[in-house]
């Protein structure tokens, strides 16, 4: 087998330049000998570069039945998981603590990050390649236009940094959008000073009308005729709202829910 054939459904553009390859190799912040779970490495560009360090135990994970037939008689030390790493059970593979990498598929991209978040504590770093937009979206401040639902879950828990910017060239087939490599480090935020999971209720919800106010938009959660509403927060849109702000807000709306 010389070449594993791109296929659309599972949102695969190839890599093939080896410097980018090697610069995202190189941008997981490791502290000793880590365990790397690599999603997605289709014929291995980025993968042959992680084999290299020797602070990394590598596995990978691969959807793609073609991909993991190439890699197994190309890297035939590397230890591939042929699995959706959506539907996987990070914790029966890593007992311990590690680290996530790849050039992920643009169209799982989100739902990786949000498996992320259920897997935090677990995760201490994650590096990797995708949609411009999104990694912009992801790294906002608060007050970006751009800034939404992912900035603030990602935020609370990761410290974000948008390393650089890939152009469509550099891949086989390249897609119609520029990408990004992007780095989470885990922060000591061991647990957010509120209800986790009403926090990220009231984020969805919030953004969900984003160009309202949070008077308008929170009305689902809280009845529009509560006094909690009387509070000049309540004018504002929610992406003037940081994290310690959103989790804030998480406490007055838990508040009013349990006096209702």
């Amino acid at each position: 087998m010389t070449q594993v054939k791109a296929k659309k459904y599972l949102g695969q553009h190839f890599l093939k330049d080896m410097e980018v390859a090697r610069r995202i190799a190189e941008s997981l912040t490791l502290d000793g000998r880590t365990s790397v779970l690599e999603i997605g490495p289709g014929m291995g560009v980025l993968t042959q570069f992680l084999l290299q360090n020797p602070l990394i135990d590598l596995t990978a994970v691969e959807l793609d039945g073609e991909s993991v037939t190439y890699l197994h008689q190309h890297y035939p030390d590397l230890h591939v998981i042929e699995a959706d790493f959506l539907k996987m059970d990070l914790k029966s593979y890593f007992p311990g603590k590690f680290c996530v990498i790849g050039n992920f598929p643009y169209n799982i991209s989100s739902q990786i990050f949000f498996k992320m978040l259920e897997n935090k504590d677990s995760i201490p770093c994650l590096a990797g390649m995708i949609q411009k937009e999104v990694a912009e979206r992801i790294a906002a401040p608060a007050g970006s236009k751009t800034y939404g639902i992912l900035s603030v879950l990602m935020q609370a828990y990761y410290k974000i940094e948008y390393l650089f910017t890939v152009h469509e060239h550099v891949f086989d087939p390249p897609p119609k959008v520029k990408s990004a490599v992007i780095r989470f480090t885990r922060n000591e935020v061991s647990q957010i000073d509120c209800n986790d999971q009403l926090f990220k209720t009231v984020v969805k919800t919030a953004f969900n009308q984003r160009r309202k106010t949070l008077r308008n938009s929170l009305k689902p959660l809280v009845e529009k005729d509560h006094p909690m509403y009387a509070d000049p927060l309540f004018d504002l849109r929610p992406e003037r709202l940081d994290v310690a702000a959103f989790i804030d807000l998480t406490n007055r709306v838990e508040k009013a829910l349990n006096n209702h």
